[in-house]
């Protein structure tokens, strides 16, 4: 378990700057130091507030934070050179076929072999895959490094 006092020297060594960031440097406190053991009760004491107040704040960052997550894969699926639609109904075993094809058009070398591929998509697209079955439309970027990004659509 980490010492608040030590929050400063945390958020400086993973590079915090809340000039840049997308989390308010409250945010980022309590984040590092949920990350780092302290439980909300024991933050609220050290900030001098409650800890419905603590959750929030944490509440608020882990929004801030996915947030941020989504607008990267956007801004990656917007640039990747590979992008294709997998319809609904498609059946995920047939999803890197369709990739490694696109891909091989493209130029571009995957970075994954089927089963890896199947389980990142599947993994990524959340709800959108049951079983074997691609229940939402997918967008499958892949960048020019090979890096799959999948967003639902």
């Amino acid at each position: 378990m980490t010492d608040p006092a030590d929050v400063d020297d945390i958020l400086g060594r993973t590079g915090f700057d809340p000039e840049t960031s997308v989390l308010t440097r409250r945010q980022a406190e309590v984040l590092a130091l949920r990350e780092h053991g302290l439980a909300q009760a024991a933050i609220a004491e050290w900030l001098g507030t409650s800890r419905a107040n603590v959750s929030s704040i944490e509440a608020s960052a882990r929004e801030n934070v996915a947030k941020a997550r989504e607008t990267l894969a956007f801004a990656e699926a917007l640039r990747a050179p590979v992008r294709l639609t997998v319809e609904t109904g498609t059946d995920l075993y047939d999803v890197p076929q369709r990739v490694y094809s696109a891909c091989d058009d493209a130029g571009v070398k995957v970075n994954y072999a089927a089963p890896e591929l199947m389980k990142l998509v599947s993994d990524a697209a959340g709800d959108a895959v049951r079983g074997r079955e691609v229940r939402r439309d997918l967008l499958v970027g892949v960048t020019s490094e090979g890096q799959v990004r999948v967003r639902t659509s």
